[in-house]
């Protein structure tokens, strides 16, 4: 990364951080697709979010973490095979564990779990480690609308929708969603989407 480059990155992150921190939601890049996101422990925020997605609040989003210490503050009890599946995967992988806490009500299940994804992308890592706390992430569609691939594929309805477009990675083209794997304290393994 070039300075400015660098420079330009921690700006994108003091401005989301403020819109996020004032229950205010944003439009962003993430290590797979562009995402809408808020402060995942704010209720208020993430019923934003279903709202400008038209979506039911039984179909729940994940949430992005950065790392070990902050997925055990959500989960008392993680699997060993989470730790082993999250190594050796090659993708962007979503874990939907068992028993959540410490974040909004409305982003948990019904059946109490919570997909979690631990992220690396310097932005949303940035993010949270200023945050102190997991960043809800969900595809900028409509619900029920395909997912966008890049950014000119974001229904101008989501953007107007957001309090926050994030000017960065704009004209890149998305990697897939994520691989996404439930799995429950009983170490039950079963394959969402591959």
């Amino acid at each position: 990364m070039t300075e400015n480059s660098n420079s330009i990155l921690n700006q994108e992150i003091l401005n989301a951080y403020e819109v996020i921190k004032e229950g205010g939601i944003i439009l962003y890049p993430t290590d797979t697709v562009w995402g809408i996101g808020c402060d995942a422990t704010n209720p208020d925020a993430v019923a934003k979010i279903y709202k400008l997605k038209q979506r039911a609040e039984t179909q729940s989003m994940i949430v992005l973490m950065n790392g070990e210490k902050m997925m055990y503050n959500v989960f008392k009890n993680i699997p060993e095979v989470a730790w082993q599946i999250l190594d050796l995967s090659e993708k962007p992988t979503t874990l939907i564990l068992d028993d959540a806490r410490n974040v909004a009500h409305n982003v948990i299940s019904a059946d109490k779990s919570l997909g979690v994804r631990l992220v690396k992308e310097p932005f949303c890592y940035k993010l949270m480690e200023r945050m102190k706390k997991p960043l809800v992430s969900t595809s900028a569609n409509i619900s029920g609308q395909p997912t966008p691939m890049s950014f000119k594929e974001i229904s101008p309805e989501i953007i107007k929708g957001v309090d926050y477009v994030v000017k960065l990675n704009q004209d890149e083209v998305a990697g897939k969603p994520s691989t996404i794997i439930k799995l429950t304290n009983d170490s039950q393994v079963k394959i969402i989407r591959k």
